[in-house]
């Protein structure tokens, strides 16, 4: 009895819910008679208000429902009906896992990430909440290594490709030791294309045995040609001042150009090991060194910075091999002279404070500083054309060591003494293309940064250069149609031979006869416009404009190797550090 009474309630119950609602969840509704009472055998659609035979069968409602008013949400409806929510969603397709898998590779070679980021939980779960699908798992890491060998081979293939269509490369090279006290070689190139941009890529960072003897640095670079074959293209190749590497050059058959950034700092270093700034910036040394080493002196050094509503920077040393880092520190210093003294004023220290004429001679030091960083920073860039601005940078830099009456004598002797090593050292420099290069520059073809005697010698130069480019250029299209091989032959015996001689004298002089262009203007968008017209120095300015003035770009490089090589990852084959560190800086381009 008991059995029975419950079914029935639950009829009771349904029918009493179909009654209030409705089929379906309230997608459809009874009909009403006319007298008010309820056609249960008559249904009416809410969407469309058709009327439908109702037999206690949900198959032609759902049939309706599916095909007039896909929109539904019913419950009792077929899950092809039911739509997709903001908090659920349906698996990733295989189409879009391949994406995601080729992403996370693209990602971990551009950022220099670990292959073992891929089993990190944290990612796994980021990517579920992201995607809407708790199914996700990462791809392993051989899987990765898969695609990151495939990927650099695809974008090798490219810079292949872009050397192939180059007429000269110019390379800068360095050394650099891992952490886990492995040498490699950089290498970086760099070259005009025939739309007149510049472009910079890394080329190598390879495991080195022997790098201090100069037979095999210069093997090194000759390995790095033939295997992008591009030994035939080389004009010249930038690198730091170590003995190795200027004897490895002198070996080489390619131009050399010594660092020029490296040049300015060793000049640096050295005028300021012998002048009168040595007893101040020993004290600045100190007064660094003391909120260096202690986290608490250092806390209350920001607390007076806060108090005082100024930025709360940390203090900074100087390392004679970082370039500028002497005028960051007295910088900082100077900036933060007030909220120093204060701090010091409350603890107990021995420190022997800055006297005022000490700190006349620190901001006079940045007065002398500032200039040098400059033209560093100037002559490091890899984007622009740099080379051709070594000449005038210098020349710069030499008119702001200029003595005056008002300098004091230990800025007199700073001045004297790094105007002479500078001088010095610029006649080791590759000087002979750098004259070029700055006469092939259209905001620099004047030559004032040369002095008068040498200006004219300078264009005779670059006519030899066009009358020996010629000859070249012509076997280059001795297989051109036979009517230019009979105009040649109708020359002969003529007075053309003398007409010849003038051409590059012309050639120049309609050159030297353009305007100056403004320092803000780029050179090779000047030749881009102005090749046709110049069509003989055209080629000469792709070959000299192309070379970088210092070796900044293989130091950009190491810093990408260093968070390639770092402790958790010293043991990496020295094949992966190479393909990690150029995938870095190709895809950074992209």
């Amino acid at each position: 009895m008991r059995r029975g009474q419950s079914g029935c309630m639950c009829a009771v119950n349904v029918n009493m819910e179909e009654e209030q609602v409705g089929p379906l969840d309230g997608e459809f509704q009874f009909k009403k008679n006319t007298d008010g009472t309820i056609n249960k055998e008559m249904v009416i659609c809410t969407h469309c208000r058709k009327e439908f035979r109702f037999h206690r069968s949900y198959s032609s409602l759902k049939y309706h429902l599916e095909h007039k008013h896909p929109g539904s949400s019913s419950p009792k409806a077929t899950a092809s009906l039911r739509q997709t929510t903001l908090t659920e969603r349906r698996p990733m397709t295989n189409s879009t896992k391949e994406k995601l898998t080729n992403t996370i590779a693209e990602w971990i070679a551009k950022d220099c990430r670990p292959i073992s980021i891929v089993e990190d939980k944290g990612l796994a779960k980021s990517i579920r909440v992201a995607s809407l699908d708790p199914s996700y798992k990462p791809p392993c890491r051989t899987t990765i290594m898969t695609r990151i060998h495939s990927l650099y081979e695809t974008e090798k293939k490219k810079k292949e490709e872009a050397l192939s269509q180059a007429e000269y490369v110019a390379l800068t090279g360095d050394h650099w030791t891992s952490v886990s006290n492995t040498n490699y070689l950089g290498v970086t190139a760099h070259h005009i294309t025939k739309k007149w941009e510049l472009v910079s890529f890394a080329l190598t960072v390879i495991k080195t045995e022997e790098c201090d003897f100069a037979s095999a640095c210069a093997e090194q670079f000759q390995t790095v040609a033939r295997k992008w074959d591009i030994e035939g293209k080389i004009t010249i190749i930038a690198t730091d001042s170590a003995h190795n590497m200027v004897a490895a050059a002198r070996i080489l058959p390619y131009n050399h150009m010594p660092c020029i950034a490296h040049i300015i700092q060793r000049s640096i270093t050295v005028s300021l090991a012998d002048s009168g700034f040595d007893a101040a910036l020993a004290k600045c040394r100190k007064i660094v060194g003391h909120f260096k080493q202690s986290p608490a002196n250092l806390v209350e050094l920001n607390a007076v910075q806060k108090s005082r509503k100024e930025t709360e920077e940390p203090l900074t040393h100087d390392v004679s091999t970082r370039w500028n880092s002497t005028l960051e520190m007295v910088q900082r210093l100077s900036r933060n002279q007030a909220a120093i003294k204060a701090t010091l004023s409350q603890q107990q220290h021995k420190l022997v404070m800055l006297t005022r004429a000490e700190w006349d001679k620190i901001h006079k030091l940045e007065t002398l500083l500032e200039p040098c960083r400059y033209v560093t920073e100037l002559l490091g860039g890899e984007a622009y054309v740099s080379c051709s601005m070594v000449l005038p940078a210098l020349r710069h830099l030499q008119n702001t060591m200029e003595v005056s009456d008002k300098d004091p004598a230990y800025v007199v002797k700073f001045k004297e003494k790094i105007k002479d090593d500078l001088t010095s050292r610029q006649q080791k420099i590759n000087q002979e293309w750098l004259k070029i290069a700055t006469a092939l520059d259209p905001r620099f073809k004047d030559l004032k940064s040369l002095p008068k005697t040498e200006r004219e010698g300078v264009w005779t130069t670059l006519g030899g250069m066009l009358r020996d480019e010629s000859p070249r250029r012509s076997q280059q299209t001795e297989d051109g149609p036979p009517k230019k091989k009979m105009n040649l032959l109708l020359q002969l015996g003529s007075d053309s031979e003398s007409e010849e001689e003038v051409q590059p004298d012309r050639a120049i002089q309609r050159y030297r006869a353009e305007p100056i262009i403004d320092m803000e203007d780029c050179p090779l968008r000047w030749w881009s416009s102005h090749a046709g017209a110049h069509e003989k120095l055209a080629p000469l300015a792709r070959k000299y404009l192309s070379a970088p003035a210092t070796s900044v770009p293989c130091e950009r490089l190491f810093s990408v190797a260093g968070h390639v090589v770092n402790k958790k990852r010293a043991a990496l084959l020295s094949e992966n550090v190479n393909k990690s560190v150029c995938l870095s800086d190709w895809l950074e381009d992209e």
